[in-house]
């Protein structure tokens, strides 16, 4: 079933009534060509899905009679913040891609020492938009309830204060020692629910030694993965699933 986002102001439940405007409504009837009866699901990022079935077309939106609402009971009880290393190519795209689909709340992209992509703002512009578009996707795909929001790029300095004091900050590195405080941080996430989980991901090769000392003054603890390296695009990926196994799997 195909689901979709819309505005609050846009499901009318005394009414039950739902529109589904903007590029939602050319996707619908040009691309899909769905027809009257048929169901699709729609989130305003109350935390519930609304099932709705489509009940006709007007100039810029569907129109869809609301059937039931129900806890979509999908997103995650900690609040997670990626801050990504900006990689090169397209695998940003890559990392929101699946990031979104593991769980992630919000994607801050972070220039590193090491990056080799640099950005100035009118390319930072597009380049976010272009990664927004990507996180909505994601989120449509896989049926959650909020679109993660996906921020300017930062430097290391912004994403450390960013991050704040509260909640629970890591930085995974690997010269990290063993996995002793990799594991009481996950258990201390796993106590801790309703939290801000901030994790930092390193460019292709990583984070300089100076970025770690400085992201240990500013209170986040450097953890190690395992045994092995991981590319960028799977660091944050395999913290995310872990975060995951922490908190929903009994």
């Amino acid at each position: 079933m195909y689901h979709f986002f819309v505005d609050e102001n846009q499901i009318d439940k005394t009414a039950h009534r739902v529109r589904i405007e903007g590029t939602d409504y050319n996707h619908i009837r040009n691309v899909l060509r769905m027809h009257n009866g048929e169901e699709v699901s729609v989130s305003c990022g109350d935390g519930c899905e609304y099932r709705c079935e489509i009940a006709g077309y007007e100039e810029g939106a569907v129109l869809c009679n609301l059937l039931f609402v129900k806890s979509a009971d999908v997103e995650s009880p900690v609040f997670t913040v990626l801050y990504q290393g900006i990689p090169k190519g397209d695998k940003m795209e890559t990392i929101i891609q699946k990031c979104v689909e593991l769980g992630v709340s919000e994607i801050v992209p972070v220039s590193c020492s090491r990056c080799v992509v640099k950005l100035d703002e009118k390319k930072a512009a597009a380049k976010v938009a272009r990664w927004q578009a990507i996180a909505e996707a994601a989120a449509k795909q896989s049926k959650r309830s909020i679109i993660p929001e996906v921020k300017m790029p930062m430097s290391m300095k912004e994403a450390f204060r960013d991050a704040g004091e509260s909640g629970i900050s890591m930085i995974p590195y690997e010269l990290a020692e063993g996995t002793g405080k990799t594991r009481e941080m996950f258990a201390e996430i796993k106590k801790a629910e309703s939290k801000r989980v901030s994790v930092f991901i390193g460019p292709e090769g990583g984070f300089t030694e100076e970025e770690i000392a400085q992201a240990t003054g500013a209170g986040i603890e450097p953890v190690s993965l395992g045994k092995r390296i991981l590319r960028t695009e799977t660091a944050g990926m395999v913290v995310l699933a872990w975060i995951n196994y922490c908190l929903e799997i009994e």
